[in-house]
Order: structure tokens, then C-alpha cells, then sequence
């Protein structure tokens, strides 16, 4: 009897200990979790609001709501900015994995009816956008229950998003070392010197690198990929590239080049159209051209929904037969 009484008293005793630390969240609604990812996201309730169509006073309430419902604080302010506590840091993990999950089964459901609806969002570099929206526009045509949203910009805002996993997919050219995430390449992106067609060196074949030790580059931005295989090869080759000068955009290297600025070391899927209308051509320096790819990108232990694993088969499928492709 002693030992049934003190089962019971534990049972009761861990029964209620549960219903103290878990039912409080419990009262969260779907709709404060979305509210507050969205805050967490840009760090700001005023741009939440406008991005949730909310006045920043009902979104403040219902964010004081959940913080109430969580028992901890959930945002420190110190000045005019906003930093997520240890527990705003842990529900924000928490909200991925539950909205995630959520759009995962709806996609499942509508699969299961025969229907495609869900959302796909794809963030890319900006030299993929001389392909990458041909492909996904050609995706969305075979499939047009499905609302897209496509994201261009330079790879430190791409790894931002990523760390932050605010998309579904990244296309990336150079998988980052330092995070963990799988990278599957789905198709060739060669790297090569451009120069204007009137160069010096234009009739010269197989030129050694070290030729190029004092001619004024025109670069992307630091912590670009194209730039970071350019200053690789030619630091294994004992050459110090002379930066002329640095720009956040192919069209602007491109710029320079034509006129006359100097050479660059871009994708060659970036410099089609000059090549074609002779405003643009490729220098034959030994090494090149840089053999790499482009990588479909997303974090480790992601559930991909079927509209993203879909979209990967197209792109796949698309690269491998040249459809819309770098290549």
C-alpha cells in the first residue's frame, strides 16, 4: 500500500509539474506564432506590421500576448532596436519547425486530392538570373496552382537568409563550408577571363597566368564566389590580382570591361549576350576556364515539401537536356 500511495503521489506530482511548464504555450495561437516569426525575421515590428498588413499596435499586443503565454520575455530593446531573448531565440527555431511542418502537410493533402497548391520560394545569386526565373517561370507554367517568389541577390545576403532558413531553396555557387546544409550540383558553371575584343593579349593562345600580374582587374564584391575561385587560382599561381575596381553587379563589371577598364573574371553564363554582339570576348589563359557548379542549396535535416522536391526534379531534368539552362 506504501508503494502503491507513493506511485500515485508521483504520478500526480510529475502530472502537475507537466500542466504547470507546457500548458501556458498551449494557449498560443497560430496566428501569434506567425505574428512573431514574422517580428524575428526583420527584427522590427514596424516592418512586420506592413509586411502582415497590421497596425504595429495590434501586433505589439499580440506578441505581449505570446510572451505571456510563453512565461519569458521574448524581445530585449536596447535604444531603438530589438534583440530576441534566449527565449525569443528558441520559440523562433520552434515556429520554423511548426510553420514548416504545417505547409509540408498541406502540400501532402493536396497532393493526396490530386491538387498542387503551395508556395515555393527560391533565393538566388544575382548571375543566376539569366536563368534561373526562365526556369522557374517554365516550372509555374506546369504547374500554375503553385504561388511562387523568387529572391536575387549577392551570396552574404543569400547565406543570411540561409542561416535564417527564410527559403525554401538557395542556388548557390560555392556551397558554404561553414554551415551545415546539403548541396546537390545540377549543372556545370564555368568560370572565365573577359576581356574587351580589342585586347592585346586577344590573339595570343594558352597564356600563362603570371602574364596577367599587372593587369588592372575589375572585380566582383568582396566574399563573391566568382571572385573568391579568381583570387584562389591566381594565388596558387604566385599572382597578387591589382584591383582597379570593385562592383556589387555583373552588369557594371561588364560595364567596365567593354570600356576599356580593365579584365574580369566572371560565369560564363553571365556574358552570352556580349559575346554574341561582339561587345565582350574570352581570353584564353591557361587554367581556365574554372570548372564549377551551380548547387541547389538548403539546410541539413530540412523536410523539403513536394512542391520544392518537384521543383528540384524540374531543374534537374532542365540542366541535363539545356532547357533554360547556364549552359
Amino acid at each position: 500500500m506504501i508503494c502503491k500511495f507513493i506511485k500515485v503521489k508521483y504520478i500526480y506530482y510529475y502530472d502537475l509539474l507537466w500542466f504547470t511548464i507546457y500548458m501556458p504555450i498551449r494557449h498560443a495561437t497560430l496566428h501569434q506564432l506567425k505574428i512573431f516569426a514574422a517580428v524575428a525575421r526583420h527584427m522590427s515590428f514596424a516592418r512586420a506590421a506592413e509586411e502582415l498588413h497590421l497596425t504595429p499596435p495590434a501586433l505589439s499586443i499580440q506578441v505581449r500576448q505570446l510572451a505571456e503565454a510563453v512565461g519569458q520575455p521574448l524581445f530585449d530593446q536596447i535604444g531603438k532596436k530589438i534583440y530576441l531573448t534566449a527565449a525569443g531565440e528558441a520559440l523562433t527555431s520552434a515556429c520554423h519547425d511548426v510553420l514548416d511542418r504545417l505547409e509540408y502537410f498541406t502540400q501532402e493533402i493536396a497532393a493526396l486530392q490530386g491538387l498542387e497548391k503551395g508556395s515555393l520560394k527560391v533565393a538566388t545569386l544575382s548571375t543566376t538570373k539569366y536563368f534561373i526565373p526562365r526556369m522557374l517561370g517554365g516550372f509555374c507554367t506546369e504547374h500554375p496552382g503553385v504561388a511562387s517568389a523568387l529572391f536575387i541577390g549577392n551570396r552574404e545576403t543569400l547565406l543570411e537568409r540561409l542561416a535564417r532558413n527564410q527559403d525554401d531553396l538557395y542556388i548557390l555557387g560555392q556551397p558554404p563550408e561553414h554551415m551545415h546544409v546539403v548541396a546537390e550540383s545540377f549543372a556545370d558553371n564555368p568560370v572565365v577571363v573577359v576581356v574587351r575584343p580589342d585586347h592585346p593579349l586577344m590573339p595570343e593562345k594558352d597564356i600563362e597566368p603570371s602574364r596577367l600580374r599587372d593587369a588592372p582587374f575589375i572585380l566582383r564584391e568582396p566574399g563573391s564566389g566568382t571572385r573568391l575561385a579568381a583570387e584562389k587560382f591566381f594565388e596558387q599561381h604566385g599572382v597578387v590580382l591589382r584591383t582597379r575596381m570593385e562592383f556589387g553587379s555583373n552588369e557594371a563589371v561588364k560595364q567596365s570591361v567593354a570600356g576599356g577598364l580593365g579584365i574580369a573574371v566572371l560565369s560564363a553564363s553571365t556574358i552570352r549576350a556580349e559575346l554574341a554582339n561582339g561587345e565582350l570576348a574570352i581570353l584564353d589563359v591557361r587554367g581556365f576556364p574554372l570548372e564549377r557548379k551551380w548547387y541547389a542549396v538548403y539546410p541539413a535535416g530540412k523536410r523539403l515539401s513536394p512542391i520544392v522536391k518537384a521543383f528540384m526534379e524540374y531543374l534537374f531534368a532542365a540542366s541535363a537536356h539545356g532547357e533554360n539552362g547556364p549552359i
